[in-house]
């Protein structure tokens, strides 16, 4: 099995009157940086809409609602059951049967990219996820807004009234998302270079097709993977040498009411070059910005592989 290789990935993705990511405990806002205005996107939304497309293509999921016979939710002491081979009575195995279940969990491709830590009787499946994501946050500064508009239903029996609606939304947000792809962590989850494919699609279509009322407009931007050479070199937050120039963050509607300035990460990368394996790159047609960075690498003699 080829070794996958340790890597660098930004993603950068938009939406417009939408809400990226509401807070349950702040009415459902979406989250701000008080001290920056800017928007912040958790890790743990951007691996939601990568699991939830990679399900959609046939994948199997550790991490999604599964249930037991009388329709309840299972928790993770049931879903471990779904791993035993049959027979294995999960409260008495032994160390063979609990490696048994140790290999099944890893057949769910979140767990190759993401680890787990599962639960069972005595004891619980852990892997350290090869794939990991900082908190993702806007290029530009955000203001929040809050909508307020009628519902589709009385608001109780008898009543000739129909319900009130409030939401939070953010007239635009440019969110970028930095990772790391760990090499070593990919031997024990067995993690391959087809898997990570896989999640780079994933990511980028899953961004398209979520189609709920808060998340629908979303538009997948610019997809950056920079895989090393050397399993002990990367250069380290790429995510910071992309800006977003405009004339005012606040006024911003739509991407290209600003410029992508690419000018720094190219630099940094043809300085690191000998140390590059090659830079995976797709980013939409719309976006206007200040060089044409694959052509730019190209030139400088990195292996560039598109994606458009």
């Amino acid at each position: 099995m080829e070794k996958v290789k340790k890597s660098e990935l930004i993603f950068l993705y938009d939406l417009a009157w939408a809400n990226p990511n509401g807070d349950p405990n702040d009415a459902n806002k979406p989250r701000i940086d008080e001290e920056t205005s800017k928007n912040i996107v958790t890790d743990v939304r951007l691996k939601r809409t990568i699991r939830d497309e990679l399900y959609a293509n046939g994948c199997e999921i550790l991490v999604r609602d599964t249930y037991n016979e009388d329709g309840t939710l299972k928790d993770g002491k049931n879903r471990a059951k779904d791993f035993l081979e049959d027979g294995i009575n999960i409260a008495k195995m032994n160390d063979a049967e609990k490696n048994i279940l140790k290999e099944n969990v890893k057949k769910c491709i979140d767990v190759r990219l993401f680890g787990c830590t599962l639960p069972y009787e005595n004891g619980s499946v852990i892997y350290t996820g090869p794939v990991q994501f900082k908190m993702g946050y806007s290029l530009n500064e955000v203001k929040c807004e809050y909508i307020k508009g009628t519902g589709a239903f009385a608001s109780g029996e008898g009543s000739e009234q129909k319900t009130f609606r409030q939401e939070y939304v953010l007239p635009y947000s440019l969110i970028n998302f930095y990772g790391m792809i760990n090499s070593r962590s990919a031997v024990e989850t067995n993690l391959t270079e087809e898997d990570i494919n896989k999640m780079l699609k994933s990511m980028w279509s899953g961004t398209q097709n979520l189609i709920t009322r808060t998340k629908v407009g979303q538009q997948p931007r610019l997809l950056i993977r920079v895989a090393y050479k050397d399993e002990d070199y990367y250069i380290g937050s790429l995510d910071k040498y992309i800006k977003y120039e405009c004339e005012n963050s606040f006024e911003v509607r739509n991407i290209n009411d600003g410029k992508l300035i690419f000018n720094d990460i190219k630099d940094v990368l043809l300085k690191n070059k000998d140390a590059i394996e090659f830079v995976y790159i797709r980013m939409d047609a719309q976006i206007n910005c200040d060089i044409n960075i694959i052509d730019e690498l190209k030139k400088g003699g990195i292996n560039v592989v598109e994606n458009c």
